[in-house]
């Protein structure tokens, strides 16, 4: 599916499903901005797109695969970035999944492409449909819209990293081992994918000594500069979480080794009592004649002694304060 968003600046005007095969008239004058959006399309439909513009097949590469890491390729007469938004389902197997969106950058026009549905691009494509409020700033501020709908995408998700963090701290006190376990290296594999889709998107928009990595007018630098705070701000929540679920899982492992110590301590206790016990049973139950063994009493006087062993050993434990 291919949508096309054409902004007049002469005219102060919005339109929408332009002839591609006029495209170059569309460009003429740098003022004006041409959006188009292609979602799920084949490889005909992207070379043909590709063809009209005479993008790098390099980059055309690029948006037939999936990118691991998000990056900005500078080609002279355009810029190709790729973007990941993140989606997030706890009952999942995956809990955490990246979606891809290529962008190719001109001087007044932009190129998006994406095979699943985007909720910021959706967002700023409906509104384009009778507003010119994302597209009258020039495309720069256009891709700023976008990557910041991305943006506000991740926060809901690290609330609810902090949430589950809280509550597996909460756990760790009443569950069994392999459930925390399994728990705490689920949300870590999460916080490293966040972390490793975000701190190469924060690159791309960080200025470097000063300079950004593409052009961008210099009204629109503040929303730049904005943008790469929140990234910031999501970077360090990633930090803190890690550094909290690394915490919680080695308080519960110690945990689980006091347990498991007071366990051995209790068995060693029973233990040791039992040695002297089963010395004496033994010995009196050996196959040779004992003193006092007709007597009739001589089984109480065994069960006292047996007794006795007991209450004392269990008195020097109390003393030395092993119970």
């Amino acid at each position: 599916m291919i949508k096309t968003y054409f902004y007049n600046h002469s005219q102060q005007a919005m339109q929408h499903d332009v002839d591609l095969n006029q495209v170059h008239s569309f460009l003429r004058s740098p003022e004006d901005l041409l959006w188009i959006d292609l979602y799920d399309v084949g490889n005909d439909e992207l070379q043909y797109v590709a063809d009209i513009f005479g993008f790098h097949p390099l980059a055309i590469e690029d948006c037939l695969h999936v990118s691991p890491r998000a990056k900005v390729d500078d080609y002279e007469d355009y810029y190709f970035f790729v973007i990941h938004a993140l989606r997030y389902n706890e009952e999942s197997d995956n809990e955490i999944t990246t979606l891809e969106l290529n962008v190719f950058l001109g001087l007044n026009y932009i190129v998006t492409i994406h095979k699943r549905p985007m909720p910021s691009i959706g967002r700023i494509a409906a509104t384009s449909l009778h507003s010119k409020q994302f597209m009258n700033r020039g495309p720069d501020f256009l891709l700023y819209s976008i990557v910041d709908g991305i943006t506000d995408e991740y926060f809901p998700i690290m609330d609810r990293i902090s949430v589950r963090i809280d509550e597996l701290e909460d756990e760790i006190y009443e569950h069994q081992m392999e459930e925390i376990t399994e728990e705490f290296l689920a949300l870590k594999r999460t916080i490293i994918l966040i972390r490793r889709v975000i701190l190469p998107q924060k690159r791309i928009f960080a200025p470097v000594n000063g300079t950004m990595l593409f052009e961008i007018n210099e009204e629109n630098i503040p929303f730049y500069i904005d943008l790469v705070d929140h990234l910031e701000r999501i970077v360090d929540s990633t930090e803190t979480f890690r550094d909290l679920v690394n915490g919680a899982l080695d308080t519960y492992y110690s945990i689980v080794s006091a347990k498991t110590t007071e366990t051995m301590r209790i068995l060693t206790i029973i233990s040791t009592i039992m040695m002297p016990l089963t010395f004496i049973t033994g010995l009196m139950g050996m196959n040779v004649p004992l003193p006092g063994e007709e007597k009739a009493y001589s089984f109480w006087i065994i069960m006292a002694v047996l007794f006795t062993v007991i209450a004392l050993m269990l008195l020097y434990f109390k003393r030395k304060r092993w119970l």
